[in-house]
């Protein structure tokens, strides 16, 4: 149980910080994007940093409801696959893509990079890990 709840209050605040940002907050929005030459590499607009947060807060949620403090009418394939797939995308995540981002990345003379390494990138490995647990300690 301790497992998803640390993940819910995880991807929720992550879910929070994208909704900050999607609305014009300036907070840590210069440490959030890769960066290639002092560029970012990516340049989101509204609707897809909400659409990041809604994900993020659908995770969370889900948490909650395989614990067994919220409950979902959800499909058979959520309830038992969901917590493996957000295992999974984390994981990789943490991986990385072998450019920008992950424990793997080439790019490594930028802020963000610096960030990824420390922070980020050991961040996605334990919301992944925690989520693999809670999916195993089936409640």
């Amino acid at each position: 149980m301790i497992f998803g709840l640390i993940n819910f209050t995880i991807l929720t605040a992550i879910s929070a910080i994208h909704v900050y940002w999607a609305f014009g907050g300036k907070w840590g929005a210069a440490a959030a994007l890769p960066e290639l030459g002092g560029q970012k590499v990516l340049k989101p607009d509204i609707f897809s940093t909400l659409i990041v947060a809604a994900g993020l807060g659908a995770m969370a949620v889900l948490h909650l409801h395989k614990i067994g403090l919220f409950v979902l009418p959800l499909p058979n394939w959520v309830d038992s696959k969901g917590l493996w797939v957000i295992t999974a995308i984390f994981f990789i995540r943490a991986i990385g893509d072998f450019r920008y981002v992950g424990f793997f990345k080439k790019v490594k003379k930028s802020l963000f990079a610096s960030l990824d390494t420390k922070y980020y990138s050991p961040l996605c490995l334990i919301i992944s890990l925690n989520a693999l647990l809670t999916s195993i300690n089936d409640f």
